[in-house]
């Protein structure tokens, strides 16, 4: 039987994939007591990269924002692997952390992170209300436009 937050994810159009494998020596999640810390994860849909570059030199806010989105996406894959595939136990979403790949001028990436933030009150309602940050880097690995963490609180 399906869970209230799938429910939800169907209702958004929302189809949740298996984690991504790590891209180095580290793992997708670790659990701690009644916490998950997500590793940070990129805009990847089926195996490619999406949004590859910098944001205010040839990938545009609202490219930004949807790279933010697959992120949270993905982070929802790997919080599921770490829910024994019931995302119900999940009971706040804590903290994410954002990154934006930037140039020097660029000063939007909150704006640029609310692609995920937005995603996680869309399916968690107020348990997705959390702490946030989102800085410019001058570089991501494999030039990605945005890499997001996250810390998450279940049962």
């Amino acid at each position: 039987m399906a869970g209230k937050i799938d429910a939800r994810l169907r209702e958004l159009g929302i189809e949740v994939p298996d984690p991504v494998a790590p891209m180095a020596n580290y793992v997708g999640h670790v659990k701690v007591g009644d916490l998950v810390f997500v590793a940070g994860q990129v805009p990847i849909v089926g195996g490619e990269m999406r949004y590859v570059g910098k944001l205010g030199a040839g990938i545009s806010l609202a490219d930004g924002q949807a790279a933010a989105r697959i992120c949270a996406v993905n982070i929802l894959g790997q919080l599921k692997a770490a829910c024994g595939g019931d995302l119900d136990r999940v009971r706040r979403i804590v903290k994410l952390g954002g990154f934006v790949n930037s140039t020097p001028d660029f000063t939007h990436q909150p704006q640029v992170v609310n692609g995920a933030s937005d995603l996680m009150v869309e399916v968690f309602g107020d348990a997705g209300r959390h702490a946030r940050f989102a800085v410019g880097a001058p570089a991501l690995p494999f030039a990605t436009s945005v890499e997001i963490d996250g810390i998450f609180e279940i049962n």
